[in-house]
């Protein structure tokens, strides 16, 4: 019955429809054909590729490779020295260098560094600039298509965490996240893998200020 509901024409109320709802590859998207990022078309019809998060006619992989763009900040170790620069491992399958003349600071086996993405070329390897060594802390590896949920809308998911547990926090687009300082690091890492498991759903923001809270007041 409700297939016939959801395909009948007279049926067009929007407003019983989720809003976002999560899919499973291979799940029907659109009644028809439409050119969206993770789907495919099959006998006329959108299917998913992907595990997603299907809202407003887009789909967000939830999980899912990082793949590099230009001009993305990542979080990187340094995995060998080389006369002419190093090599960076970013999370990927592609080998990150950072050239020697792209960088006045030296940097040693490894070291944690932020950097940016300059370039990628047509076999995939990737160069890096704007290098900067990271203060000691640890690393928290996260799906990198959660990234933009734990930095948040203008950094408010990023802000709150530092605040709230007085730790540096360093999100790379690549899924490597590095909490450095004097800060309560472990109570950072909680929150963060929080907001992965949970980057899906809705008022993330004040279940993770309300977690925080109470993990303070112990």
């Amino acid at each position: 019955m409700t297939e016939e509901k959801a395909h009948s024409p007279t049926h067009h109320s929007h407003s019983h429809q989720p809003e976002s709802r999560i899919v499973m590859p291979g799940e029907l998207l659109f009644d028809r054909p439409e050119r969206i990022s993770y789907a495919f078309i099959d006998g006329g019809k959108t299917y998913s590729t992907v595990v997603g998060l299907f809202s407003e006619g887009k789909l967000v992989p939830l999980e899912g490779p990082y793949e590099p763009l230009v001009d993305d900040l990542v979080v990187g170790l340094v995995t060998e020295v080389k006369f002419a620069g190093y090599s960076v491992d970013i999370n990927t399958a592609y080998p990150a260098f950072l050239s020697s003349r792209e960088t006045r600071e030296r940097f040693e086996m490894g070291d944690t560094i932020f950097a940016r993405i300059t370039m990628i070329d047509e076999v995939r390897s990737i160069e890096l600039g704007e290098a900067r060594k990271l203060p000691a802390g640890r690393l928290v590896k996260v799906s990198s298509v959660k990234v933009p949920r734990i930095i948040g809308k203008k950094n408010s998911m990023l802000e709150m965490l530092s605040k709230q547990t007085g730790c540096e926090i360093y999100v790379g687009r690549n899924g490597y996240v590095w909490i450095a300082g004097k800060g309560n690091a472990s109570l950072a890492e909680k929150a963060i893998r929080m907001i992965e498991v949970q980057a899906h759903t809705r008022g993330l923001t004040d279940r993770v200020a309300a977690f925080l809270k109470e993990e303070h007041g112990r």
